[in-house]
């Protein structure tokens, strides 16, 4: 029988899925604080003109 990760022990299995998740964590930390931080204050610029906009009347064509 040729050895696999399929017949491996629980203890084997275990630590194996826990460095996969340790891995991934640290790709998601390095990508994220390797990204370009916005220069000014306004992220959501959309979002912000519709709450300044929000009950007034719709525009006509």
């Amino acid at each position: 029988m040729v050895p696999s990760f399929h017949n491996a022990d629980k203890t084997t299995h275990r630590r194996v899925m826990v460095v996969g998740l340790l891995f991934c964590v640290a790709f998601v930390v390095i990508s994220f604080s390797l990204r370009s931080q916005p220069d000014n204050g306004h992220v959501l610029v959309k979002a912000d003109r519709l709450v300044r906009t929000a009950g007034e009347p719709h525009k006509a064509n």
